[in-house]
């Protein structure tokens, strides 16, 4: 059976000081940094305290004294990395009115997963409650701050922005994974499967062929996250609009 994790436990570690050293030299910020420079290179499952050891030059045993587990150490690798995302609170709400603040919060978070995709393997449950996390969450709401959406709504428009990003994003690591995998670009697999595809679906699915063929015309591949990305996010702060024109 696993062990609990203790929640109390993890932020304590997260608001707490980073940059003290322990007996061994070693700090919670160093420590922090070496699993996320592990986890960007290899992924999250390299990042184990022993290979962080290994990196920082240290027993293993020593890093626990510093934090816990891999629990509490992916917590601050999550926060650490979230701490990227804005130069202030009101950096967001500084860019115009809510759709150009939305659409900045969209893309820095955009931006986030790509140079770090061990995010999507890591966040989507409980959320991490670390200082960042909650400068994140004030900076994101302030934008949507006395534009006529309750409270309730703009937690809401918030959650679909973040959770269009990170779907679309999910798909873009999906596809730079099966391209590592396969060794073919997502046009050269396009045009290896597209003819057979012609060939079996044209008769007995008129719908899927015509727009599959369509999107892929433009495309060049089987999908664009890009496009996906760009395309979802307009669609959404239309529908925002008609919210709080009501």
């Amino acid at each position: 059976m696993t062990a609990k994790s203790d929640p109390g436990r993890s932020l304590a570690l997260l608001w707490g000081s980073h940059q003290r050293p322990g007996r061994s030299g070693l700090t919670v910020r160093a420590i922090v940094t070496a699993a996320i420079e592990l986890a960007d290179a290899e992924g999250i499952d390299a990042a184990t305290m022993r290979r962080v050891a290994e990196r920082l030059g240290a027993g293993t045993m020593s890093l626990y004294t510093h934090v816990p587990g891999k629990t509490e150490l992916t917590d601050l690798m999550i926060d650490t990395v979230i701490g990227e995302l804005y130069t202030g609170v009101d950096d967001p709400a500084s860019k115009g009115g809510w759709r150009d603040g939305l659409r900045y919060i969209a893309d820095r978070n955009w931006d986030l997963t790509l140079r770090h995709p061990w995010l999507l393997d890591v966040t989507g449950g409980r959320p991490t409650l670390g200082p960042h996390a909650f400068l994140k969450y004030e900076a994101e709401l302030r934008v949507l701050e006395g534009i006529g959406l309750t409270d309730l709504q703009q937690d809401s428009v918030l959650t679909l922005v973040l959770t269009h990003v990170e779907g679309v994003a999910r798909t873009h690591a999906g596809l730079a994974k099966a391209q590592r995998e396969s060794g073919m670009t997502e046009q050269e697999w396009w045009r290896a499967t597209a003819p057979v595809l012609e060939r079996v679906a044209h008769g007995d699915y008129p719908v899927a062929s015509r727009v599959g063929q369509a999107s892929s015309e433009v495309y060049q591949a089987s999908s664009d996250p890009a496009h996906a990305f760009a395309f979802g996010l307009d669609v959404i702060l239309d529908g925002v609009q008609r919210l709080i024109d009501k």
